[in-house]
């Protein structure tokens, strides 16, 4: 994805969502924008319509982070917007080079946490990298996501949520999850531009799914930390569920997310049978870990990047 088109992309549609009333700007007259003129986000931002010109034009080599946070004021972004612009400027400034590439060799998640993720039994947990493919699991997690295992997913959120029709009936909201799926994508690649793996499977989504097309055109971004989310699985019915996500210190780029519902609860209730309905299944060399050579494989083809 060339850096400067993601830029002036980027920069655009943030200034088109804000009206003028928003910034606190009087109005007069007709407008042919819906949002924000260029000289108006250059006002409030207290640099000349010329610079802020240049900058949306894509040219953030050498903008200061005093500027950008000027930016990020002027256009009211949110903190995952404003991280967004920071990352789009790091790469324009260099910071971010393609790595050397390692021997290959396939991810394989550490014998502490797959502990870890075993002692967690009263919900799903599982391990996801930005390009939103599920690497590792607890046993309920397992067959919690089983659809997205057994599909056209192949273990890979987003292609589960575009590609396969029963996530309209896993997320009963599919709308919003479907926004949140590409917003979580585009913050991936303005985090790490030169991930192939991550073009591939944008690509593969942009050609088979008009709605991730135009959802990825929006160029919105998001943060994924904690919240709380309604699913309809085919074994147990109705869950709301809150959520968690803590990334991993030791794995760069991998993030932890778990799945728990209120006490006392109808969802509580119906994860301890999708929990027993788990254990039925488990056999000794699957659906405890999503490890095994065939998902790694897949996963990461053939690299030990996550």
């Amino acid at each position: 994805m060339d850096n400067r088109n993601e830029v002036r992309d980027f920069l655009m549609s943030r200034r088109a969502k804000v009206t003028p009333e928003q910034a606190g700007l009087a109005v007069a007259g007709h407008r042919r924008v819906t949002g924000l003129r260029r000289n108006e986000v250059a006002t409030l931002a207290a640099v000349s319509v010329e610079y802020y010109s240049k900058i949306e034009r894509g040219n953030l080599a050498g903008v200061s982070d005093a500027v950008l946070d000027a930016l990020a004021g002027a256009l009211q972004l949110d903190d995952a917007e404003r991280e967004h612009l920071f990352d789009l400027s790091r790469v324009a400034n260099g910071a971010a080079q393609p790595v050397r590439k390692r021997k290959p060799q396939k991810w394989v998640a550490r014998e502490s946490l797959i502990r870890a993720l075993d002692v967690i039994t009263e919900g799903p947990a599982f391990v996801r990298n930005g390009r939103m493919d599920i690497l590792a699991t607890n046993a309920l997690g397992r067959v919690f996501y089983d659809h997205v295992f057994d599909g056209p997913g192949q273990g890979n959120l987003a292609r589960f949520c575009f590609l396969d029709e029963r996530a309209k009936t896993f997320y009963p909201g599919w709308e919003a999850a479907s926004d949140v799926t590409v917003s979580i994508l585009r913050t991936e690649a303005g985090r790490d531009p030169h991930d192939k793996r991550l073009h591939d499977l944008i690509g593969e989504l942009s050609t088979q799914s008009d709605a991730f097309r135009t959802r990825w055109g929006a160029h919105n971004v998001r943060r994924h930390g904690s919240g709380t989310k309604n699913f309809q699985h085919h074994e147990v019915g109705e869950l709301t569920l809150t959520y968690e996500g803590m990334e991993l210190t030791a794995e760069p780029g991998l993030s932890l997310l778990i799945y728990t519902a209120e006490r006392g609860s109808p969802s509580q209730e119906r994860l301890r049978l999708l929990a027993s309905w788990a254990a039925t299944l488990s056999t000794a060399t699957s659906l405890e870990h999503v490890t095994s050579d065939r998902y790694s494989n897949k996963y990461n083809n053939g690299t030990t990047e996550a």
